[in-house]
This record gives structure tokens, sequence and C-alpha cells, in this order.
């Protein structure tokens, strides 16, 4: 996926030179801001199927088409002026706000474990929801506010990538990475959610072969879904702890971010056939038990302090 991606950012920056010649700088800054983002991408694209689990699946591309939407929202309308004008006149604030959005992730997350184990509902109001309207409802705006979350890392991602262009260019290449990144996931989160129905097309089709994938592709679907909402509340850990472990690097607090780099060095040396897969493996693992614990005090403060009487 990371590579049809950085395709998708590559053929926009050819449209971009055919267009304008003035248009070059702003187009390889595209495609480089785009290819750096990729990894918030390939979790963006792991969290948001659990959205449409357990709805009617009339509905499921309907609603990822609501979602898509309010991902470009958020990154053309919110986000990106928010990055620019911070960039321009606050760039000190850009930290400490995405590390409240990744501590926000971690709660999210820590709150799916929690219910996971309890087998309750965090929201009881919610959990009470018959209406498919007003759950469809409540699916949507909760994958967006996750989404914007997301998004928010990409944008500063892509901007820091963006840092010797002037105003306009940051602006016109930012948007085209939102875009193509925005098309890139909810295309894939498409293809995943409907493959059980493309199972049944290729079951009614001649030839056993067909049939026989077909088959095994809708049994296989269930567990496939129940993964990837697995993967994405994971995902929702290591991208919200790799914030709060950035954030606290920036702010040159250094023990927890250089231990947790020096154990992923370690990791790549230790194996350094498969080095760089280490590394990640282990850095993304050490942010996740950072954003369990993260996550986990916020869930302790907000369900179990006293409450009044």
């Amino acid at each position: 996926m990371a590579g049809g991606l950085v395709a998708l950012l590559d053929d926009i920056a050819a449209i971009a030179k055919l267009a304008a010649a003035s248009l070059d700088d702003v187009a390889a800054a595209s495609a480089k801001a785009g290819s750096k983002a990729v990894g918030v991408v390939i979790d963006d694209t792991a969290v948001t199927p659990r959205y449409v689990t357990g709805l009617s699946p009339a509905r499921e591309l309907p609603i990822i088409w609501k979602i898509a939407l309010g991902s470009l929202r958020n990154k053309l309308l919110f986000l990106l002026p928010a990055a620019l004008l911070l960039s321009a006149f606050a760039p000190w604030a850009i930290t400490p706000i995405l590390m409240m959005g990744g501590a926000y992730l971690c709660f999210e997350a820590s709150e799916k474990i929690l219910e996971a184990f309890t087998g309750g509902h965090h929201d009881e109001a919610a959990a009470e929801i018959t209406d498919p309207k007003q759950l469809e409802d409540r699916q949507v705006s909760g994958a967006i506010r996750t989404d914007l979350i997301l998004s928010g890392e990409i944008m500063a991602i892509a901007l820091a990538e963006l840092a010797d262009q002037s105003l306009v260019n940051q602006a016109i290449a930012l948007a085209l990475v939102g875009v193509a990144i925005t098309v890139g996931v909810y295309g894939v989160v498409a293809l995943i959610v409907k493959m059980d129905d493309i199972g049944l097309a290729l079951a009614q089709r001649e030839g056993a072969g067909a049939q026989a994938f077909g088959r095994g592709l809708v049994s296989a679907m269930p567990v496939i879904l129940k993964a990837l909402g697995i993967i994405g509340t994971v995902a929702m850990l290591w991208v919200g702890g790799q914030i709060i472990v950035h954030g606290l690097e920036h702010f040159h607090l250094t023990p927890l971010p250089e231990w947790i780099h020096h154990a992923s060095l370690g990791a790549r040396e230790t194996l350094p056939a498969i080095g760089p897969v280490a590394e990640w493996v282990v850095y993304a693992a050490l942010s996740a038990v950072v954003g369990i614990v993260i996550g986990g005090v916020i869930v302790g403060l907000l369900h179990f302090k006293p409450k009044k009487h």
C-alpha cells in the first residue's frame, strides 16, 4: 500500500509539471512530504475498518464515503490553514497540540481495551442506541474525530518536509498530499470491507478454483475484520505513543526517547538480516507501551475518580 501511495503522489507530481513548470518545486515537495507520512497512513488504514464492522453491508460504502469526505474536510478546511498559521505565527504550539492529540488516541485505544476485558461500554448512552441512522452517525463522527488526530500527524510530518518552501507552495503541496493520501487510504479501506462481496461473486463464477477461492475469502473475512479491529486499536496506541515520545524529545526530555531509540537500534544490530524491520517493530512496540500507560492513566482519572454525591 505504501508503494501505491508514493506512486500516486508521483503521478500528481507529473501532472503538476505538465501543467506549469513553475510548480516543479511544489510537485517534488509533495511527493517527498507524502512519502514521509506513509507510516501514519498505514495506521489510519488499519484503524478505519472497525467503524463499519457490525453495520449493514449495504451501508458500508456510503459510510466510508462519509468518513472520506470528513477526512478531506479535516485536512483541507481545518488542518491545512491551522498548520500554515501555526507554522507562520506560533510554531512553538505545534508540538503541544500534537501531543494532546496523541494522548487522545492513547485514551481511545485504552478505552477499547478496557471494554474488551470488562464487557462494558464507556459510553452508556451510545451503547443503548438502537436506531440504525443514529448508530451510523455516531460511528461516522467517531471515525472522523479519530481521523482528525491521525490527519494532524500526517500534515505535521508533511509540513516539516516543506520548511524551505514559500507559504503558497506549502499550501499547494499540503493540499496535494491531503487529497492523495485520503484517496489512497479510503480506497484501500473500501476494498477491505467489500472483500466478502468479492468472494461471493467469485464463488458464483464458473471454475472450481475461483469458487474455492471465493468461498475461502468469504470465510476468512470475519477473522480478517476482527484482526484489523485489533490492529487498529494497537495502531492508535503506537501512533499516540510515538507522538508523545517525539514531543518529549522536542522539549529535550530525552531519557525515555533515548532509551527507546537505543533499544530499537540494538534490535537492528542484533538481527542484521531483518535490521530495519526489527528496529521498527521494537520502536513501535515500546511506543505502544508508552501509549497504554498514558491512555491507562487518563482512563483511570476519568472512570475511577470519586463521584460527587
